[in-house]
This record gives C-alpha cells, sequence and structure tokens, in this order.
C-alpha cells in the first residue's frame, strides 16, 4: 500500500474510543508531579491554552501569578475547553510566593528561560523528582528577580531567527518532554 492509500484508509476514532475520562474520573486520578507556573501571563487565550494541555499531560496543577487572568472568563473558558474544571489551580500575588510555596512542598523549580548555564530540553531529566516549570511573560520572560530562586534553568532548543515561542507553544513542548516515558 502507498503511503497515499494508507492516509486515504485513515479514520477518525470516536469518542467512546478515546477513552475519555470523566471530570470526577480526572480528579481522582494520580497526576505527573509537575506543577505549572505562570509568571505574569497577558494572555487569557495563553492561559486558558495551558490550562488545556496541563490537562493532557495530567499536570499537577497550575500556579497563576500577578497579573495572569484567573478563571472563570469566557476568553480562558474559549481555549481551555473546559479544563478550568479539570485541572487545579491556585493564585499568588507575586511568582516569587509561588516559587516559595513550592519549595516548601519539596518541589525543584526550573525557569523555562534563555539563561546562562541553562539546560538543552533535550538533556533535561527530572529523575523522581516532583519539578515545578515556571513559564513567563510573552515579552519579558520569567522575572529577573524569580531566576535566583530557581533551582535551574531549562531553554527549547531553537535554530530560526526569533528564538522565542508562544507560552502556549512552550508549555506544550516542555510538558510533553518532562512526563513522557516517566
Amino acid at each position: 500500500m502507498n503511503g497515499w492509500n494508507y492516509l486515504c484508509a485513515m479514520r477518525k476514532l470516536t469518542m467512546d474510543e478515546l477513552g475519555r475520562m470523566s471530570v470526577d474520573a480526572f480528579k481522582q486520578a494520580e497526576k505527573n508531579p509537575v506543577m505549572v507556573v505562570l509568571d505574569n501571563i497577558r494572555s487569557m487565550h495563553n492561559v486558558g491554552s495551558v490550562f488545556r494541555t496541563a490537562d493532557a499531560f495530567l499536570a499537577g496543577g497550575i500556579c497563576l501569578c500577578g497579573y495572569t487572568p484567573q478563571p472563570p472568563h469566557r476568553d480562558i473558558h474559549k481555549t481551555a475547553l473546559g479544563a478550568t474544571e479539570t485541572v487545579d489551580w491556585l493564585y499568588f500575588s507575586t511568582t516569587k510566593e509561588a516559587v516559595q510555596e513550592l519549595k516548601q512542598r519539596g518541589y525543584k523549580v526550573y525557569a523555562i528561560e534563555q539563561v546562562e548555564n541553562s539546560i538543552p530540553l533535550q538533556q533535561f531529566n527530572r529523575g523522581d523528582d516532583k519539578i515545578a516549570l515556571v513559564f513567563g511573560n510573552e515579552v519579558e520572560g520569567v522575572d529577573a528577580d524569580v531566576l535566583p530562586l530557581c533551582d535551574g534553568s531549562i531553554e527549547i532548543p531553537q535554530f530560526g531567527m526569533k528564538h522565542s515561542l508562544n507560552i502556549s507553544v512552550a508549555a506544550g513542548i516542555v510538558l510533553w518532554e518532562t512526563v513522557r516515558g516517566k
């Protein structure tokens, strides 16, 4: 069978075949020991997208910090598609407070940022550690005052001209890499 015939033979899976959990089953499911920290994210669409991604990868929860928008809001729900009902979240007035709280709870905290001595994502191995991933503002990145509180920084290798990704895209890439095969 050539490649074209193979593509034509595909069919989409039904909702039943996908084995989707109910909200109650999701709430009771064992989560990956990964927390997402959103540091002063401006866009409600980005926040909603990160909720949806956190749901997809069974993240432990999300910390919304500073002026990051909080649910309920229709623009968050537009991209979250119900994930604000499944993913646990907390609000902190500053990202520093969130990082300090997570460290007290035994998390190793990593900024997703381009800094000296950052760990290329493909070389990062969380092992059995509980980790928190700090994603920064769409323009400024992770707050410079937060970086010294982190246990390290992870960088997504990039090869084009821009050397930056939308926060929701970065969250998808990093969450997948930190939970796959664990």
